[in-house]
């Protein structure tokens, strides 16, 4: 059985009207055999398909695609979109609800989010030749999450990850997780990230495919399953001017249901629409990154200080932003100025404690929730 995955999808700039067109050919390119000759084929799409435009007051980009654009993913054959990502609710309830209308009557699966959280966290079960694949797809918190009584997104949650799994134990023989997580342009997983997805499969999955970075990462084989730590964009066209590369994953599971995983690389640049395979030496140079990165991730040492170098290299932008600063101050503080001179150690380490202890990060993601979101909401 060919499983094949593929990262993230957002059918806007040059490639929105060859989605509109069903024009796979071009999108695809000498890659459009793999999605047909897959069993099952499942993407990320990265924004909510749209009548007309309802943007939610959010942080970041809103991305929205027309309806039509389901044409081409119909016609690519590709049968599961996940919409557990940080943009499927940029366009409000009536973004999600218009997606999740037009993949039904196109014929493609959803899983990820839903009308509410119970719908969102539903895991979908595919039949194929006897063997139930469950796909599960989970999302970082940010502007696009599921609540008991709202819209949105499956949330990265391990309690309920568990208590998922368990529940649903009987209805599965195979387990694919779909996270929508960790930090864009970064090629490894942060200790935490590389915990929890050793932990979902301590718990259950078969295979752990993090999407979300925007750029290829690195993979690891752990207790007989497979995890993969960034994909790339899989048509994304967010800077023409920009050359892309990525991966698709194919999973290759045998009647005992024990399984092998392969990597297909890609790429798409400004000369051309769409995605295609690489020319041999730039694969056989892409393949050799991807390895040793792969091979390096082994020492938890190295990951620790990889992570440490990335967050040294981001720290005065996170300090701007939590600490409220607009575009000037930004800037100011882009080496630490405005840390070095208006805020004392003390004053920083107050904002470590409301963000690191859990009680008092609660109180402030419900304040920031339910009174500064909704009255900033309510002035539009």
């Amino acid at each position: 059985m060919k499983i094949l995955i593929g990262g993230d999808v957002a059918p806007i700039g040059r490639n929105e009207r060859y989605f509109i067109d069903g024009d796979i050919e071009k999108l695809f390119n000498d890659l459009l055999t793999e999605f047909k000759r897959a069993d099952l084929s499942v993407i990320n799409l990265e924004c909510p398909l749209i009548n007309e435009s309802t943007p939610i007051l959010k942080s970041g980009p809103v991305l929205g695609a027309k309806s039509a654009c389901i044409n081409g993913i119909r016609k690519a054959g590709i049968d599961v979109v996940s919409l557990a990502n940080n943009h499927i609710m940029d366009h409000g309830p009536a973004g999600l609800k218009n997606t999740l209308r037009v993949c039904t009557e196109a014929g493609v699966s959803t899983v990820g989010a839903g009308m509410n959280l119970s719908e969102a966290r539903r895991i979908l079960i595919k039949e194929i030749d006897k063997v139930r694949i469950g796909v599960l797809a989970v999302a970082e918190h940010e502007f696009s999450i599921a609540t008991d009584n709202s819209w949105g997104a499956n949330p990265l949650d391990l309690i309920d990850y568990v208590r998922n799994v368990k529940e649903h134990w009987d209805s599965f023989d195979y387990l694919i997780v779909l996270l929508h997580g960790g930090n864009e342009g970064y090629p490894f997983p942060s200790p935490r990230l590389k915990n929890i997805c050793h932990f979902m499969v301590e718990m259950g999955a078969n295979a752990v495919i993090v999407q979300h970075s925007h750029c290829p990462g690195c993979y690891e084989e752990y207790r007989n399953a497979h995890i993969v730590y960034g994909q790339g964009d899989l048509l994304f066209d967010r800077n023409s001017k920009v050359l892309y590369k990525g991966f698709l994953v194919k999973l290759l599971i045998e009647d005992d249901l024990s399984s092998s995983m392969e990597i297909i690389p890609y790429v798409q640049d400004s000369s051309r629409i769409g995605i295609r395979r690489m020319r041999k030496e730039e694969e056989m140079s892409f393949r050799q990154s991807l390895i040793e990165r792969s091979n390096a991730i082994k020492d938890e040492t190295f990951v620790q200080d990889q992570w440490l170098k990335f967050c040294e290299e981001r720290k005065h932008y996170y300090f701007s932003k939590l600490l409220g600063h607009n575009s000037l101050f930004d800037k100011l503080n882009s080496q630490g100025l405005l840390e070095r001179f208006f805020y004392k150690p003390k004053t920083l380490l107050r904002s470590l404690n409301i963000v690191s202890c859990e009680a008092h990060r609660e109180v402030l993601e419900t304040i920031f929730r339910h009174w500064v979101v909704s009255n900033f909401s309510s002035e539009d």
